[in-house]
């Protein structure tokens, strides 16, 4: 574990077992491109990642594996700019080694994230036998102000000897997508069409092209060096080199500094990568004005997006927002891209986007709003492809894919691996379309805080009516029933894709689809009613939908099936049938069973005969609404839940999830917290801690699970605080949690920027800023209403429990 400060997470000692994941966790970025936390010496080996990943920059590569033919499109690993070797060259005695954290000379490591700055310092003692040292302190930051720069300050002190350094600062282009140990088989080699060269003044210059997707590559390096000295350049097609030798003794350091600039043909306005690269690289500033810019443009995000928890889980939950903040930070309203499940981290999950974006938009759309409105134009952008997909399917409306990249096509593998078994299996995952609802959810949401008519009567609308019209399409009427249903999908259990024994995949009215679905239904009408005639009109055509079809639309939303068993909501139609695994025997065989799927697969069986899911499901529907919205939405479709039966259901699935996903103990917490269960903070622990102590095993070292960490923020204000910005107010309903004493932030809503909230056991204390927007609505427990000011504060009592 590493050794936390109120702002700062360090590291004090090297383990190879573990670098991978402190190369994760202490990734900076800007929220155009990331950089992972590697140590500059290192390369890409089985230890060491060295990587950086620009937002929305995919390729697509054919891979043939064991006589079968995979095309699979991936976040593409750019060259890298960091990499930096140095070995001592002893007066009157021969060169040593190149130095690396490897190195049996390294006595001493630390490597501090600075989160208040954004910025990563590694410091490196090395001491040979014959008592000569040498300290090596890298301060890197990935510019938060100017979304093109990066910066690495390397400072290198002797004692117990005199001589020189050598030094020499690559520019690497010789990279390959080979991050993540199960697609090592696959081809990853993205970049072609390489060129290296050093101007006259020094910068060294790398351009590259991606294969198919012909995203064009610029990457300038400016290396400078004290004391000054002569420089020896050396090219190859794929990288740049500049080596320096330097006298180094006591009280008489070296520095190096390396300002690099990242250009491509996805920027606006379009140039020339290369050029611009160059360009920016060389007029960039020295290193100590870059990193007070640096700090200035983090002091201003992090009063936006700050989450302030005393103790221990504040200081967690500053790391999941430090992550969040840089991976979608302003700049990313810019550009066309999602949300990676997996940061800017990794190559897991191939960078791709899912339905993670559920768990960090809401955050964003409080704290940062331009940011929430362009990854949903991100889903905007991709609604032709969307339509494109449903019609192929012979369905009408919008389809979107469970997993995104840069066109909107369905990117969901049709094959996997299991590891335990080394066989590759059929992948049916893109059958989860719930998918859709979450987008729709996002979209009503951020309108809810934004107040955005704008962007709801124009994009937002027509979102949530394309994903409406797939549901209305999709819903089949079942006479015998007196129902609709939706057959042949796959929840966000994923475990269960297919009926025992059955032919064809998918299963039929998963509680969670089938619910959500009535609900996206019924704010479309509820969307569409609100919209001036002659928008109406034109969305009538845009859609393809006619007035009969609204009505057919309301009919569904009340009339959608969802099935029981034993007196709690079944996960699916059929659920209640399956047989009861043996856990604790397999938790006696196995220990983690988290991959209950590889492990059922390699013994020749499958969970679809189980009821065991991989993570929340059912459950999911006490995330997206509390009690009362819950209680309402199962009232429209005809049927009674009350506390009871949701405390069985709950604790049902409890007892038959093995938690495969980070999302689902995030989902558990947060369900058990709003019933006051005495498990609660055991979750919400797991889910604080999922990516710090890498409870999936190994995986965050492949990239950090940004839904889960954006989750834990959202558990703070939505769950605990009980946040819930609607049209008529900010409503909040309070769920205490003792380990979460009290927390202050401060948000957006309709317009009003920085309203601070406090909250203390039994106390909220809210204060609006001064503007001309006028007063903000309030509404307490108990249906209270208050309106607070602008530039007032007030403090209210809270109800106990």
């Amino acid at each position: 574990m590493p050794v936390t400060t109120a702002w700062r997470w360090e590291y004090h000692r090297y383990d190879p077992k573990t670098e991978r994941l402190v190369e994760s966790l202490c990734t900076l970025g800007n929220g155009r491109f990331a950089t992972r936390g590697s140590a500059p010496e290192s390369v890409a080996d089985d230890i060491h990642y060295p990587g950086t990943y620009l937002a929305g920059c995919y390729n697509r590569l054919t891979s043939t594996i064991g006589g079968r033919t995979a095309s699979n499109e991936d976040m593409v690993r750019l060259p890298d700019w960091t990499a930096l070797r140095y070995r001592c060259l002893p007066d009157g005695a021969p060169p040593g080694d190149w130095l690396t954290p490897d190195h049996p000379t390294l006595r001493h490591s630390h490597v501090s994230l600075d989160l208040r700055a954004g910025t990563l310092t590694r410091h490196m003692l090395f001491h040979d036998a014959d008592g000569r040292r040498l300290g090596v302190t890298h301060t890197r930051l990935v510019h938060m102000g100017d979304p093109n720069l990066a910066a690495q300050n390397t400072v290198f002190r002797a004692s117990g000897w005199s001589g020189s350094i050598e030094i020499e600062s690559v520019l690497d282009g010789d990279i390959t997508n080979a991050g993540v140990d199960r697609y090592r088989a696959l081809a990853g080699r993205h970049l072609v069409e390489h060129r290296a060269g050093v101007e006259a003044e020094g910068t060294a210059w790398l351009s590259c092209t991606t294969t198919t997707s012909r995203v064009r590559i610029g990457l300038a390096v400016r290396t400078s060096a004290l004391p000054l000295a002569p420089v020896c350049r050396a090219c190859t097609a794929t990288t740049a080199t500049q080596t320096f030798v330097l006298p180094i003794k006591r009280a008489a350091p070296v520095v190096v500094v390396k300002t690099a600039a990242l250009c491509t043909s996805l920027d606006r306005p379009s140039a020339d990568p290369l050029w611009c690269s160059i360009d920016c690289a060389a007029h960039a500033p020295d290193f100590p004005s870059l990193l007070a810019s640096h700090r200035a443009a983090w002091q201003r995000l992090w009063t936006e997006g700050e989450l302030k928890v005393p103790g221990e889980t504040g200081k967690v939950l500053r790391l999941h927002a430090f992550h969040v903040l840089q991976t979608l930070s302003p700049h990313t309203a810019e550009l066309d891209a999602g949300v990676p499940a997996r940061g800017l981290h990794g190559e897991a999950y191939r960078g791709h986007v899912f339905w993670d974006e559920l768990f960090v938009l809401p955050y964003l759309s409080l704290h940062l709003p331009e940011t929430a409105r362009g990854l949903l134009m991100y889903r905007h952008r991709r609604l032709p492809a969307a339509r494109e997909a449903a019609r192929r399917a012979g369905a009408k409306g919008a389809m979107f894919p469970w997993q995104s990249g840069s066109s909107g096509a369905e990117e969901t593998q049709r094959l996997h691996l299991n590891p335990r078994s080394g066989r590759w299996l059929p992948d049916h995952s893109h059958l989860q379309r719930h998918v859709g609802s979450a987008i729709a959810w996002n979209v009503w949401r951020y309108g809810q805080a934004t107040g955005d008519a704008g962007f709801m009567y124009g994009p937002g609308a027509e979102l949530l009516l394309h994903v409406a019209h797939f549901w209305a399409g999709a819903a089949t009427w079942d006479k015998s029933l007196g129902r609709y249903r939706i057959r042949g999908v796959v929840g966000p259990d994923e475990y269960h894709d297919a009926y025992p024994d059955a032919a064809a995949p998918g299963i039929d009215d998963n509680a969670y689809t089938n619910v959500t679905a009535a609900w996206v239904l019924a704010r479309a009408i509820d969307l569409y009613g609100e919209l001036p005639v002659a928008r109406r009109a034109e969305l009538l055509t845009h859609v393809g939908i006619g007035p009969d079809d609204l009505s057919a639309w309301e009919d569904v939303s009340r009339r959608l099936y969802v099935p029981f068993h034993r007196d709690v909501i079944s996960q699916f139609h059929g659920y209640g049938d399956l047989a009861e695994l043996d856990w604790d025997g397999y938790r006696a065989r196995y220990h983690d069973i988290r991959r209950l799927d590889r492990i059922l697969e390699a013994e020749g069986d499958t969970p679809n005969r189980y009821q065991a899911s991989k993570q929340a499901d059912t459950l999911m529907l006490g995330y997206l609404f509390r009690p009362t919205e819950l209680e309402e939405l199962f009232l429209r479709l005809g049927y009674r839940l009350d506390g009871d039966l949701w405390r069985r259901t709950v604790d049902y699935y409890l007892h038959r999830t093995c938690h495969g996903s980070t999302l689902s103990s995030l989902v558990h917490g947060w369900v058990l917290a709003r019933e006051q269960g005495p498990d609660a903070w055991r979750y919400c622990q797991e889910a604080l801690l999922s990516d710090i102590t890498d409870v999936q095993g190994g995986t965050t070292g492949e990239g950090i699970h940004l839904g889960a960490m954006g989750g834990t923020l959202d558990l703070v204000e939505r769950g605990i605080v009980g946040l819930e910005p609607q049209r008529d107010g900010l409503h909040i309903g309070p769920v205490p949690l003792s380990e979460v004493p009290g927390s202050s932030f401060s948000i957006s809503y309709l317009g009003h920027r920085g309203i601070r909230i406090r909250f203390r056991p039994g106390r909220l204390g809210i204060k609006v800023s001064s503007s001309l927007l006028g007063s903000v609505p309030l509404v307490l427990p108990g249906d209270r209403s208050e309106r607070i000011a602008a530039g007032q504060e007030r403090w209210f009592r809270l109800p106990k429990g």
